[in-house]
């Protein structure tokens, strides 16, 4: 199994990092070759709209949608998460439109802040640390999503079949939850995975379905 984690600009060293810690192959993408023969991607965080940019430029935009349409796992974090929603907003930005969420970009201000907290997700018994920078929020999500954490009475952590969308940064704590359950995402297509070590269900979701 082979992940592979788009090397733009961000956070990517990162998700690199953490994957060498689980023992996992990976390689950094940065043109569409560099997808062939993967099970799984990583869209890391950084600024959408550059990364965008580069992911046209370089036609990485439609081999990602090839990659997930033959069933490629996808996970999403943060500027990540924006480029694989359906619809983005504030303001409104093109994206691979995978994910059927609605994301509001810079929704806690364009200043560069950032706040760390603790929230129990359906992946352990324990709160997890969760790194928020310019985070989005999201807004409106599809009825089938598995909302895997919350937080703000707004969903952080989804699933929505093969993609994995946070609108945090799980590669900046010492927590492998999160990549370790996109590694077994990756290594079963098509398979239901259950959370490991899931204490309760996570409370249920105030937001806007379709």
């Amino acid at each position: 199994m082979k992940i592979g984690i788009i090397a733009v600009q961000g956070d990517f060293e990162a998700h690199a990092a953490m994957l060498d810690r689980l023992g996992a192959a990976h390689v950094f993408v940065r043109t569409p070759r560099d997808l062939h023969g993967l099970d799984g991607v990583i869209l890391p965080g950084g600024e959408s709209t550059t990364q965008w940019k580069f992911l046209i430029e370089e036609g990485l935009d439609s081999a990602l949608r090839e990659h997930a349409a033959r069933g490629g796992a996808l996970l999403g974090t943060c500027a990540g998460a924006i480029l694989l929603a359906r619809e983005v907003t504030n303001p409104a930005q093109p994206s691979l439109g995978l994910a059927d969420i609605t994301i509001v970009r810079n929704a806690y201000g364009r200043q560069l802040a950032s706040e760390v907290r603790r929230e129990v997700t359906a992946l352990s018994p324990h709160a997890m640390e969760m790194v928020f920078i310019r985070a989005p929020i999201i807004t409106r999500v599809a009825p089938d999503a598995e909302i895997l954490a919350l937080s703000g009475g707004n969903p952080v952590l989804l699933r929505l079949g093969r993609i994995l969308i946070a609108t945090f940064h799980p590669e900046l704590t010492g927590d492998t939850a999160i990549h370790e359950y996109f590694l077994r995402m990756a290594r079963a297509p098509g398979a239901e995975i259950d959370p490991a070590g899931i204490a309760a269900a996570p409370p249920s979701v105030s937001v806007e379905h379709c």
